[in-house]
């Protein structure tokens, strides 16, 4: 039979690097409302390249525990799920700052730092939500779970403010195609936040 300190072991060091993975996005939204402050001043990407390595080095050690570990404190499947979406995060977050590193000069008109900030924010609260998974508090999880929505519905009015910068007509098609593809990374960096959330949320109300 498994040793009650076997099964608390496993279950705290699963915790721990779910709540490892959601630090390491949450790192990547606030080195990209760093660099959006200040549009024009170089700003180096090693921040987001630190972040996604250690995604990745989490990645792989929740992969190798549930090899290795046959108990575990939630399903499984869950804590692949949960951790696949904080996965996510940082590589739309990185995608975001490679591509504005090199086209910043045709976007100096657009200010990005309010989405930016929405982002940062979304992923602060998947940080909440995933350290809450220790307690299941479905009360608790619940006030997390509508602070994401309402962060998500006003991320997606500020993109649509933008959009308006699309269809105005007022710019070239270069820089109309540019800015779509902008758009289009940020609402998937943020909807992937609120997937890590709803799958934290789906967790809870199963356990609780």
């Amino acid at each position: 039979m498994f040793s009650l300190q076997t099964i608390f072991g496993s279950g705290n060091l699963f915790f721990d690097l779910l709540d490892e993975a959601a630090d390491a996005a949450h790192e990547s939204t606030k080195a990209l409302v760093e660099m959006l402050k200040e549009p024009a001043a170089t700003y180096s990407l090693e921040p987001f390249k630190h972040a996604r390595q250690r995604e990745r080095v989490v990645s792989d050690k929740i992969n190798h525990e549930l090899v290795d570990n046959f108990i575990t404190p939630i399903e499984r499947e869950d804590i692949e799920s949960l951790a696949s979406a904080i996965y996510k995060i940082p590589k739309q977050v990185e995608r975001f700052a490679d591509r504005y590193d090199l086209a910043r000069h045709r976007l100096e008109h657009i200010d990005f730092a309010p989405r930016g900030l929405m982002l940062e924010q979304a992923a602060g609260v998947v940080v909440e939500m995933v350290k809450e998974l220790r307690s299941m508090r479905i009360e608790k999880m619940s006030k997390l779970n509508e602070r994401l929505r309402v962060i998500e519905a006003e991320a997606d009015r500020l993109l649509l403010e933008l959009h308006r910068e699309i269809y105005s007509g007022n710019l070239d098609a270069a820089d109309t195609f540019l800015l779509k593809e902008f758009f289009d990374i940020l609402e998937k960096a943020i909807d992937r936040c609120r997937e890590a959330g709803v799958v934290a949320y789906q967790i809870v109300l199963k356990n609780s």
